[in-house]
């Protein structure tokens, strides 16, 4: 059976929002944890998904490797009893790199990530890499369509058949933007995501595309949707993103793996 329904959510409302007194769990630069109300944010996701028939609950997610996407996750893991899997093509979306100042953080594999949190499954191999030196806007949303062209096959290959016809995706606000621009065919389509908001898609009739029944909601927070993002608010410069510099002491690092892991992709996403 191939994937039917696929639920994106972005991930809670982060701690560095609230003060700037934190600390890395995982000792990665710019990976700052959820705030106390992002975890109830989570797990008020994992409540709403509890609260629906069997039959549309997701039997599987993947998470991007980054902490507060995993803290998200973690309890709706927990209330449907299903393993998180890490996957890099769900990654945060960082702007290129300036020329000189380095590379962006990546996150650990699933191995490393699975010492804080035992829900993590490490057997799956992540599809999809983002590059370190960062990506503009074309970039990231043809990573998201690269990105989902690998994993929505793979599941129908890597697991028994009929096992997972509903997956969830958990990551951030631009990627989550792309992934829905690409799932619907619509490039430019306005969208604007908030924290541990919720989008569903299903395959269209007769198999080709997918339709989306729900986009961005927030219905099922009890103080609703908080901290709204859109690629409106990025900053522009010369027409083009604005550079972000890169971690200090990766200038000699290399950028790899990047772009899709699988060696042949299946015709049909």
């Amino acid at each position: 059976m191939t994937v039917e329904t696929i639920y994106i959510l972005r991930h809670g409302f982060r701690l560095n929002w609230v003060t700037t007194n934190w600390k890395s769990a995982t000792g990665l630069p710019r990976d700052p944890p959820l705030a106390a109300f992002g975890e109830t944010q989570a797990k008020e996701v994992a409540d709403h998904f509890l609260s629906l028939p069997e039959d549309q609950r997701p039997t599987i997610i993947f998470s991007s490797p980054y902490y507060r996407c995993l803290q998200t996750a973690k309890p709706t893991s927990a209330a449907l009893g299903i393993p998180i899997y890490v996957e890099h093509g769900l990654s945060e979306w960082y702007s290129p790199v300036a020329p000189g100042t380095g590379l962006h953080p990546r996150p650990g594999p699933a191995s490393a990530l699975q010492a804080f949190f035992p829900e993590i499954d490490p057997a799956w191999s992540s599809v999809y890499y983002s590059s370190r030196r960062g990506e503009d806007v074309d970039g990231v949303h043809a990573r998201a369509a690269g990105a989902l062209a690998a994993l929505v096959p793979e599941v129908a290959r890597r697991f028994p058949p009929a096992q997972h016809a509903r997956v969830l995706l958990v990551s951030h606000a631009a990627t989550t933007i792309a992934l829905a621009r690409a799932l619907l065919g619509r490039r430019e389509m306005p969208l604007r995501i908030a924290c541990c908001s919720l989008s569903m898609f299903e395959r269209a009739e007769g198999g080709s595309g997918w339709a989306a029944r729900v986009l961005g909601d927030g219905s099922h927070l009890k103080d609703g949707p908080q901290r709204d993002w859109g690629f409106e608010d990025i900053e522009i410069a010369d027409g083009k993103v604005v550079h972000d510099h890169g971690v200090p002491g990766t200038e000699d690092e290399k950028d790899e793996p990047v772009g899709s892991q699988i060696v042949e992709l299946p015709s049909r996403m």
